[in-house]
């Protein structure tokens, strides 16, 4: 009988020889309970599912576990369970070491014998099915003598970054970079007092320097933070990397309320919270905000037992980084989201600022009691003025400079706003402040000393021209008419009217008693038959002479205005030319 098992040993596939070694239920490709394939369970179960377990690879991720027993020879042999498919890798789910079986007594019927050996084992309960799956039956066994499917290289489970699934109360951080040995792993205190809480309740400070290795060669996958629990995937030397979770206990409403008055006493706490900082004086408030030595409680779906493993510490040291950057991440883990606690502080501090300043009262008002206010007194006399000065002093000078202002320009109107400063004080009127801004332009532009339009003056009249909506031409006719008689010239230059009867009337009779031809009236205008000359009647009583090019109604303002018309023509000409 001996003989013939070793024969039978000897034939049997390589699969079905390492299926045998396995106790029923372990077979790979399926579950503990010997259900159906983990990987038909659909992508809700891989989510959670613990990563494969395997021999050689990472022969130091975990300690010596109890051996098993080997069938006894007395039990009738069973066939090897099917070979797994093809593409599907083979996982071992991590389970509590269980006490040597003892073997049964052979059953003295083969058919129980068999539903003896298949009986599958009761799973864990945080990682059995939620609902119960067949068994595989005797009939779905593959022959003895059919070839085992080579073993498919391990799936690496979806990455933890989902930041769609984000929330107030849960945050996904992208895996972080590798960084320097020398360049540590955490940079303020309350980081530092993270690693202080790992270190100190570890049982194994070589578990604590691989660990760290990992950390800074970044084999910590995205880290997922929610209320008491952090969560990421650890690659370790495994094609497949390890689920790492780290818990820690959240405080209650009482510690949070404390820790709120606490947040509040003092104006720098809020302020220090919105910057990312974490003050002394608030984590030492009389609420365990930071974590002690045994505090933190991880998890691995490795076969480590070690506290913590490897793949424990490389995502604790991988969280003081995240801590270093937000402390609200560690309040996160406590308990309360960011914009939670934000708008808890801004509601205290709010309803604080109000009971103070009801507790204050009302601030007394300034002021003076009525009777006081209405008792007669003699007020004292004002002091008398200064002396009004003689004249308005002489602006300083301005030097030219490349692309800046014209220093004329400057120099005019520093001039121009002393005259009227003066003006203001000595007669308490602007003779300025009436005038539209045309008639201000016209008045800059005629106050310009100086003849002709050289190079200066074209500008100055561009730019003044340019701000009124005009044309230099109007601008250059309308300073004429202002140089002659002031407002009045330019009304007299842009407002025809209709004179009353009287001094425009008995203008006509002068005009022929002084030899001059008759002239053609038309409103307050009176026009010479050659059309090159023209009288204007102001409404002020004053005539204006015009001139033009006979023919062509181009009227520019000329000599002086005068009562008389016959006096305002002199000056324009001999008798001849008038």
């Amino acid at each position: 009988m001996e003989a013939g098992r070793d024969a039978t040993d000897t034939e049997a596939p390589a699969s079905a020889r390492v299926r045998k070694a396995l106790p029923p239920g372990d077979t790979p490709g399926t579950d503990p309970a010997g259900k159906r394939p983990l990987d038909e369970r659909g992508p809700q179960a891989e989510e959670y599912e613990p990563e494969a377990e395997g021999h050689g690879a990472e022969a130091e991720d975990h300690e010596p576990t109890h051996q098993r027993e080997a069938p006894d020879p007395a039990q009738p042999r069973e066939r090897p369970d099917p070979a797994p498919p093809r593409g599907i890798p083979d996982p071992v789910l991590p389970r509590e070491p269980r006490p040597p079986r003892t073997p049964k007594a052979p059953p003295p019927d083969p058919a129980a014998a068999h539903r003896d050996t298949a009986a599958p084992h009761a799973p864990s309960p945080s990682l059995a099915p939620s609902t119960p799956h067949a068994p595989h039956t005797p009939s779905s066994y593959p022959s003895p003598s059919a070839p085992s499917a080579p073993a498919a290289s391990p799936r690496t489970p979806r990455t933890m970054a989902a930041p769609g699934r984000d929330g107030e109360h849960r945050r996904t951080f992208p895996a972080l970079p590798p960084r320097p040995a020398d360049a540590g792993l955490a940079g303020t205190w309350w980081g530092n007092a993270w690693v202080t809480a790992l270190e100190e309740g570890a049982l194994d400070a070589a578990r604590l320097a691989r660990g760290r290795g990992y950390a800074e060669r970044g084999h910590v996958d995205a880290v997922t933070v929610t209320p008491g629990l952090v969560l990421a995937y650890v690659q370790g030397s495994r094609p497949r990397p390890y689920r790492v979770q780290v818990r820690l206990r959240t405080l209650g409403d009482d510690d949070w309320r404390r820790f709120l008055d606490a947040a509040v006493e003092r104006p720098g706490h809020i302020a220090a919270l919105l910057d990312k900082e974490l003050p002394h004086s608030l984590a030492d408030c009389g609420v365990p905000l930071l974590p002690g030595p045994g505090d933190l409680a991880p998890q691995c779906s490795c076969p480590d037992s070690g506290h913590p493993c490897k793949h424990a510490a490389a995502l604790c040291y991988q969280t003081a980084r995240l801590l270093d950057a937000d402390p609200f991440v560690l309040l996160l883990l406590r308990g309360r989201g960011e914009r939670e606690l934000l708008d808890a502080l801004s509601r205290l501090n709010a309803a604080r600022a109000a009971r103070a300043a009801q507790e204050r009262g009302p601030a007394p008002l300034p002021g003076v009691r009525a009777g006081a206010a209405l008792t007669g007194r003699a007020l004292p006399p004002l002091p008398a003025p200064l002396p009004t000065p003689p004249h308005p002093e002489q602006p300083p000078s301005y030097p030219a400079a490349p692309g800046g202002p014209d220093p004329f320009a400057l120099d005019q109107l520093a001039t121009d706003a002393a005259a009227r400063a003066h003006a203001l004080l000595a007669t308490g009127r602007d003779p300025v402040g009436s005038l539209t801004l045309w008639q201000d332009a016209v008045r800059l532009a005629a106050a310009r000393p100086g003849s002709g339009l050289t190079a200066g003056t074209r500008a100055l009249y561009a730019s003044l021209a340019g701000a009124t909506g005009r044309d230099p031409a109007e601008l250059a006719r309308a300073v004429a008419a202002w140089r002659q008689g002031g407002p009045d010239g330019l009304d007299v230059l842009e407002e025809p009217w209709d004179p009353p009867a009287g001094r425009f009337d008995r203008a006509r009779p002068l005009l022929l008693a002084a030899d001059l031809p008759a002239f053609r009236p038309w409103r307050n205008h009176l026009t010479h038959p050659r059309g090159h000359v023209q009288l204007r009647l102001g409404r002020t009583g004053l005539w204006y002479a015009y001139e033009s090019e006979p023919g062509r109604e181009d009227w520019w303002p000329r000599g002086t205005p005068d009562p008389d018309p016959v006096g305002a023509l002199t000056g324009l000409g001999g008798p001849g030319d008038v």
